[in-house]
């Protein structure tokens, strides 16, 4: 009887405990084409509640749906080795995709439970979009030339770049700033070489011994500080092998347009961890080469950059796919043991951020978010509400993206990466969710997987990638789910197609499209429950998982032209105008999908197609809006 009464008191003490409660409601920063939410709750133990999602353009009456918010909570995201450990917090959260630029939308969330909801039940938030930042018309003009500058020069005008920006000041004068620039501003940079003479103590550039400049003022929203170039020639600026070119800690609100850096470590350093950063930087239309690092803040606070349609070229060997730390290549002599030429081109921590369109080659990683450790509690310093789209990726020593550190709403999409040593998409780890991977293409990746879910990741959503690879890694994540992608193999020898290792209950994985390798035996992997489960084929996977119930298998065939890579040719480089992604029409892959509003709305045909490219619908265009020409192709 005491047994009986004890569970009867349980089982109600846990239904008590289904119902959902409401908590906050947050609304991340917005960027150009998306916004991203988080709503904290508590109860829901069986996690049956949901969040349906509506929205509509602020003074239209007919609403639209978006994608449900995703349940997280309680998942552990850990790696013993750093001693990293962290339980994502009870809440849901996601992103309404695919917007327009500088757009007001009304934004509806409807949280439902079975159990019922203890609170209130609905949020609607008017949120507008990011417009591009733009310069000031209204403000002054400074013009900037090279100490070497022969011919007229328009007034006001100023030697080298820390004259117009602080005022003038060789020596120990450089330290005296009496003209600062205001917010408003416009520096036109005119062609030449801007290259200082770092020991020489009255260097005419003003920056003696470092060969940097630290650009810290602040501008506004309205009025940015704009350094631009004046459009007669290239203005490059050259660190002559120093460590930071642009040092912009502290600064606010600046625009970097046009320019050229190279010779340098790190060309704009924009924070430093538990130090300070800066506040919406753009840096746009530039070229990077021969450098180390092109932009990168690890500071918390550091928020809204936008970094868009740039180039930035490596140092990393150009005619070779070589890993960094890939067995048998170091005794070779191939690559020296951990020797790295150029670490990345971008990283970012804190929210908002926007990095787009850029052209990235010869890099260890080509676009990362720092991986940190876990978040601070105040969703103001997390790497949320970041997206990462259009970019064009050619050789990385490592991985193409990397979103590692981030906390909610970080969307990858529309990214093109070819050729990478170890991994394509990383989430190493990630603290919640959800991570969008969507729309991407993965292209020779001998040693790795189309996707790094390491440290036990939280919260991956992956839609529509043609990954030509394996995703064969034991590596546990939690709460992933899988829509409309393409997984190929390469006939690599006892490696299977896929391998769901999930380290929870939350996953899904269907409309998927996979081809065997030959010749494998154990082709699909299950890991669930701490149990590992091999399977010879898809029906007997089906069968045993009620997972995939729409996914198909098929082969190179639905391209219009498309070969694997050769795995006998681990360091071959490829290029990608060498290579066509579209689907043949017609082809099994093409209405194989599921409609996923927000994502696949316009898709073609009767159903969407899998993978990255819908057939009939224009390809993307990767990288640099302004280049017509392939800028790292031969």
């Amino acid at each position: 009887m005491r047994n009986a009464t004890l569970l009867i008191f349980l089982t109600g003490a846990l239904h008590a405990q289904n119902p959902v409660t409401p908590g906050k409601f947050n609304v991340e920063h917005p960027t150009l084409l998306n916004l991203g939410f988080d709503w904290s709750i508590s109860g829901d133990t069986n996690r049956n509640a949901t969040v349906e999602v509506r929205f509509r353009k602020t003074g239209t009456t007919a609403w639209r749906a978006a994608l449900p918010l995703l349940r997280i909570g309680g998942e552990r995201v850990y790696r013993d080795r750093e001693s990293m450990t962290y339980t994502v917090p009870h809440a849901f959260a996601g992103s309404i995709l695919n917007l327009e630029p500088a757009t007001s939308y009304e934004c509806e969330f409807t949280m439902k439970d079975p159990d019922g909801v203890n609170g209130q039940a609905q949020q609607r938030v008017t949120v507008s979009t990011r417009a591009e930042p733009k310069s000031y018309s209204g403000g002054r003009v400074l013009h900037v030339y090279p100490n070497d500058h022969e011919g007229p020069k328009l007034e006001p005008n100023f030697i080298g770049i820390k004259a117009a920006y602080y005022g003038e000041g060789r020596g120990d004068w450089t330290a005296v700033r009496m003209r600062k620039a205001q917010p408003g501003d416009t520096i036109l940079v005119h062609a030449g070489l801007y290259r200082p003479e770092r020991y020489n103590y009255v260097d005419p550039l003003s920056a003696p011994f470092t060969g940097s400049w630290s650009l810290s003022l602040k501008g506004t929203a309205e009025k940015p500080i704009t350094i631009k170039a004046a459009g007669d020639g290239e203005a490059i600026f050259d660190g002559g092998g120093n460590a930071k070119l642009f040092d912009m800690i502290g600064s606010a609100h600046h625009i970097i347009d046009g320019l050229t850096f190279r010779n340098t470590e790190i060309a704009i350093f924009a924070g430093d961890k538990e130090v300070i950063g800066a506040v919406a930087l753009t840096v746009r239309n530039c070229r990077f080469e021969d450098i180390g690092v092109g932009v990168w803040t690890e500071y918390a606070g550091s928020r809204d950059f936008y970094i868009a349609d740039n180039i930035f070229l490596g140092r990393e060997d150009r005619m070779r796919l070589i890993g960094w730390n890939q067995a048998g290549q170091r005794s070779a002599g191939i690559y020296p043991s951990h020797q790295l030429r150029s670490f990345f081109a971008v990283k970012v921590y804190g929210p908002g951020h926007v990095i787009a369109h850029n052209a990235v080659a010869y890099f260890h990683d080509a676009i990362c978010i720092s991986t940190y450790g876990p978040p601070e509690d105040d969703p103001e310093r997390r790497a949320s509400s970041i997206d990462i789209y259009n970019n064009d990726i050619h050789l990385s020593n490592d991985d193409f993206i990397e979103t590692d550190g981030g906390t909610h709403n970080v969307r990858v999409f529309n990214n093109r990466g070819v050729n990478a040593a170890h991994n394509g998409y990383s989430a190493q780890p990630f603290f919640g969710g959800p991570v969008y991977f969507i729309r991407n293409i993965h292209y020779h990746v001998p040693a790795g997987n189309p996707f790094k879910l390491s440290a036990v990741p939280a919260g991956i959503i992956a839609y529509h990638n043609t990954l030509i690879g394996e995703q064969n890694s034991t590596s546990t994540y939690s709460n992933g789910h899988f829509r409309n992608n393409l997984f190929l193999g390469k006939d690599i020898p006892n490696r299977g197609i896929m391998t769901w290792a999930n380290a929870s209950e939350s996953y899904s994985s269907d409309y998927n499209g996979f081809r065997p390798n030959k010749n494998v035996k154990k082709q699909y992997t299950w890991i669930a429950d701490g149990k590992t489960t091999d399977f010879a084929t898809f029906a007997e996977f089906k069968a045993a998982t009620n997972q995939e119930a729409h996914g198909i298998e098929l082969d190179y065939d639905i391209f219009e032209d498309l070969k694997p890579p050769d795995p006998a040719r681990r360091y071959h480089v490829y290029h990608s105008m060498d290579l066509n992604f579209r689907l043949k029409a017609g082809s099994k892959a093409v209405d194989a999908g599921v409609v996923l509003p927000t994502v696949n709305d316009n898709h073609a045909g009767r159903a969407p197609d899998l993978g990255a490219l819908e057939q009939g619908r224009p390809e993307p265009h990767y990288g640099p809006r302004w280049v017509t020409w392939k800028p790292f192709y031969r």
